[in-house]
Formats: C-alpha cells, sequence, structure tokens
C-alpha cells in the first residue's frame, strides 16, 4: 500500500475528530489511553465490515460522537469566525459537519494487510491531552510504521478528539489553510463563501451517497 493511501487512513484514525478549551475538564492519563484504545479498536474492526453501507454508517457515527467537530470547525476558519452573525455561524457549522461526513468517502476504506497500533506515550498539556502512538501495517515485505499524535480534551464530562499529527503536519492547521484560501477566493464574503460551500457539500454527497438497498 502507498504511504499517500496509510496518510488517509491515519485522517480516519482522527475521528476515533461549543465549549471553549479553557472550559473543558482535566483528563486523566490512563482515561485517555483507554478512550484512545477503545476506539482505535473500534475503527479497526469497522474498517473490517464488508457491507459499505453499514462501515459508512457506523464512522459516521464515531465522527459525530467522538470528535469535537464544532470547536474544529470554529477553529478552521479562525479570525472568520467573529465576522459572522449568529445565523452565519450555524449555518456554517451544519455545512462543516456535512463536509465532514462527506468527504472521508472519498479514501480508501480497504486494506489488504493487517494493521495494528502501538500506544507509546502519554503527556498533559493543562486540560489537554497527548496521546502518541504507532500504528502499524503488517506486509510481507516488512512492516511500515507511522507515528502519529492524538490531541483531546473533555468538554462537559466527555473525551473529545481535537487533531492528530502525522509526523509534523497537523489535520487542523491543514484544514485552516484550504478553509482560508475558499474564504478568500470569494473575495473574504462570508455569504459567498457559505454559498460555495454549500454547493460543495451538496456535490459531494451526492457524488458519495449509495444507491439505497431494496427491503
Amino acid at each position: 500500500m502507498k504511504s499517500k493511501n496509510f496518510i488517509y487512513f491515519t485522517f480516519l484514525c482522527t475521528f476515533i475528530f461549543k465549549a471553549a478549551i479553557c472550559l473543558a475538564n482535566p483528563i486523566m492519563p490512563q482515561e485517555a489511553e483507554t478512550f484512545a484504545r477503545e476506539q482505535g479498536n473500534t475503527l479497526l474492526q469497522t474498517l473490517a465490515e464488508n457491507d459499505l453501507q453499514k462501515k459508512y454508517q457506523k464512522i459516521d457515527n464515531m465522527f459525530l460522537n467522538n470528535v469535537d467537530l464544532d470547536y474544529i470547525g470554529r477553529f478552521v476558519i479562525g479570525k472568520y469566525w467573529r465576522e459572522m452573525t449568529e445565523e452565519q455561524r450555524q449555518q456554517y457549522l451544519s455545512l462543516f459537519k456535512r463536509y465532514v461526513i462527506s468527504t472521508y468517502k472519498g479514501f480508501p476504506l480497504q486494506f489488504e494487510d493487517k494493521i495494528t497500533f502501538d500506544i507509546t506515550s502519554i503527556r498533559q498539556d493543562g486540560n489537554d491531552v497527548f496521546v502518541t502512538a504507532n500504528i502499524i501495517y503488517h506486509r510481507d515485505t516488512g512492516n511500515e510504521t507511522f507515528l502519529t499524535e492524538f490531541r483531546m480534551h473533555k468538554p462537559q464530562d466527555k473525551i473529545l478528539l481535537l487533531d492528530i499529527k502525522f509526523g509534523e503536519s497537523s489535520l487542523i492547521l491543514s484544514y485552516r489553510s484550504k478553509f482560508y484560501q475558499m474564504i478568500k477566493s470569494a473575495d473574504e464574503d462570508i455569504d459567498w463563501f457559505l454559498e460555495d460551500f454549500e454547493l460543495r457539500v451538496n456535490s459531494a454527497e451526492k457524488y458519495y451517497t449509495l444507491p439505497q438497498k431494496d427491503e
């Protein structure tokens, strides 16, 4: 498997990704490790699901239940969040969640060989916890190991994922660069950006929607 496809896999691992971080509750290291192991194992089991419809449904639920999409959505548009009206903010966050749920379906979701992971360290920084893990792709020609770091916090008594770093690359920083470019392409007009973003989301949903099964 090409390294590029493995990056797609680590992207999915983030989603094993309203309150501000300063309002989050501290996470105990053991609690963070348990969360990471449980969600990692759940993801690997989900990727082994042969029924693509069921696989999508399970991964959708992981996104919605285990990732702080509200925080990430606000972070990736940075300063432009302050320029939005409350109505625009609600429209944008709704579109952002639909965007995340639709676009991952364009990534490879089948892996021919065994994948495992090994948690190597856990560190606390304020209310955030960073879990470092090796994701290992077992091949006949030799194993490939990819170092990843997961950042999580605990708003409202529930652990949620905030970011993943693959090497030196941060997922949410990459997203921020992409969304800033999208807004600038709309001449920094929020209404134009939202119109363009909705078209992009509708197109992705249409393209990746599976045909409904006959009952």
